[in-house]
């Protein structure tokens, strides 16, 4: 089983649709059986509160349930995950500086180098925007999460 952890800055709006978005894909595929998936934040503003009421408002209208509570990206997730997807590059440097090793460092892998139209470019933070920010962030997401699992299918995962 594969193993994978998405990351965000505070675990309510990105990372949780990220995991939701993920498992609802692989189910429709028939691969739940082969991937587990959770999500956090790097940083300790959100421990144990739901997503963001527009985080979870959209993942609704785009059919995606969301079942998460927040919490904090611990060094032990390293051990825990195959690969641990974070939103953006601010999150993937806390993460880098967090790895106690080179194989620590190579699970971690941005969201966006999976995404078939921006390689690599961060998912926008919609936490200060509006509802078509949320939206963005959901097809940026949707499509990238898709890629992700062609690639991870691809490579016997």
């Amino acid at each position: 089983m594969t193993r994978i952890l998405f990351v965000c800055l505070g675990n309510i709006c990105r990372s949780p649709l990220a995991e939701a978005i993920f498992k609802t894909k692989i189910s429709k595929k028939g691969l739940a059986s082969n991937f587990d998936a959770d999500s956090c934040g790097t940083a300790d503003y959100h421990i144990g509160i739901p997503p963001d009421a527009r985080t979870l408002k959209n993942a609704l209208k785009n059919n995606v349930e969301i079942h998460h509570i927040g919490r904090q990206f611990q060094k032990d997730d390293f051990g825990k995950y195959d690969l641990i997807i974070p939103m953006d590059s601010s999150n993937r440097n806390n993460l880098l500086r967090m790895a106690q090793s080179e194989a620590d460092a190579n699970k971690i892998k941005l969201m966006r180098s999976f995404d078939p139209l921006h390689k690599n470019a961060d998912v926008p933070d919609p936490y200060y925007g509006n509802e078509r920010d949320f939206q963005e962030v959901f097809e940026i997401l949707d499509r990238s999460v898709e890629n992700l699992i062609q690639t991870l299918t691809k490579v016997g995962a």
